[in-house]
């Protein structure tokens, strides 16, 4: 029987609620991807040059230390891997997640949170990364999602 994992990481609480909708909806388990030293807002100061996650984006080597893992990984089927958009890809962090795992032979599906912009090239990027996997094209998920309409796009997978 497949198996479903929805992993996210959220800086301020909006992917969090996307994902926690989206677990709820196809009944899968929810995994939250924490940074091991959590981010202030100072650090998520985007217009700040020297914020970290300024720092991080404008390094392609930053790997943000994770807080935990997820014990039973090998039991996933599908991973759904939610973030906010930075820099129009996934925040390192997410990068991160992806090398800590073998993700050959499942499906990563991402879905993201933005303020004013696409996936942009986050699921070839994410691709590359898990090069064993099969990324999907993904989705962005702003605002608040039905629950049967998050069912519809996953079955559509």
């Amino acid at each position: 029987m497949s198996k479903t994992l929805v992993a996210y990481f959220s800086a301020s609480g909006t992917t969090a609620r996307v994902a926690d909708e989206l677990a709820s909806a196809i009944g899968a388990d929810l995994y939250q991807i924490e940074p091991k030293v959590p981010y202030t807002a100072a650090d998520l100061n985007w217009n700040d040059r020297t914020s970290r996650s300024s720092v991080e984006m404008n390094d392609e080597h930053c790997r943000p230390e994770i807080a935990d893992t997820v014990a039973n990984m090998d039991e996933y089927d599908t991973v759904f891997v939610g973030f906010p958009v930075w820099w129009y890809v996934e925040p390192r962090i997410i990068d991160t997640f992806l090398e800590s795992y073998d993700f050959a032979g499942k499906t990563i599906v991402p879905f993201a949170t933005s303020g004013g912009s696409g996936l942009g090239k986050a699921p070839q990027r994410m691709q590359q990364i898990a090069a064993s996997s099969t990324v999907a094209a993904g989705k962005l998920l702003n605002g608040h999602q039905s629950a049967s309409s998050l069912r519809a796009w996953a079955e559509s997978l």
